[in-house]
C-alpha cells in the first residue's frame, strides 16, 4: 500500500477573490452581529482561510442606529479610554449611541479582530452607515443575514 501525502492549500496575498456583503442591522443584538461580521472580515467562513493572509470579504452594514443591547447594557455598559492625562474618560453606551451610533458596532467588531497590522487592514473593509443607503452600489454587494440566534 502506497501512502499519498496530502497537500495543504496556503493562500498568497493578492490572490484572494474578495466579495462584498450588505447586512441590515435592524433589531440585531450587537455582540452576535459583531461576531458574525468579524468572521467574514477575517475570512474564517471560507475553506481557503489562511491566518497570515487577509482572505476576508468586505461588509457594508446599514441601519446601525437600530442595533440593540440585551439587559441593562444601555445604562450599565461603559466605554473607557485613556487621553494621556491622569485618569480615564468614561461614557455610557446610551450616550455614545446618541452621539455616534455607528461607533458602537465598530468598536465591538474591532475588539474581535486580531490586534496587529492585519487586523487594522481587516477593519478597513468594514463600512458602517446610519440609514439604509450606501455609496457602494457599484460593487454589487450580496445581501446576507447575520446576527440571528441559531436554535
Amino acid at each position: 500500500m502506497k501512502l499519498v501525502a496530502q497537500k495543504t492549500f496556503v493562500a498568497k496575498p493578492g490572490t484572494v477573490d474578495q466579495k462584498w456583503f450588505v447586512v441590515d442591522a435592524t433589531d440585531n443584538i450587537v455582540g452576535r452581529l459583531a461576531a458574525d461580521i468579524a468572521v467574514i472580515l477575517m475570512g474564517k467562513n471560507r475553506p481557503t482561510y489562511t491566518p497570515h493572509v487577509d482572505s476576508g470579504d468586505f461588509v457594508v452594514v446599514l441601519n446601525a442606529e437600530k442595533v440593540v443591547f440585551t439587559g441593562k447594557k444601555w445604562t450599565n455598559k461603559e466605554y473607557t479610554w485613556y487621553t494621556g492625562y491622569t485618569g480615564l474618560r468614561k461614557i455610557t453606551a446610551e450616550k455614545r449611541f446618541e452621539k455616534k451610533p455607528e461607533l458602537i458596532l465598530h468598536e465591538a467588531v474591532r475588539r474581535m479582530l486580531p490586534k496587529n497590522k492585519l487586523g487594522v487592514k481587516m477593519l478597513s473593509k468594514l463600512k458602517i452607515y446610519v440609514g439604509d443607503s450606501h455609496p457602494h452600489q457599484a460593487q454589487n454587494p450580496e445581501p446576507v443575514e447575520l446576527g440571528k440566534k441559531v436554535s
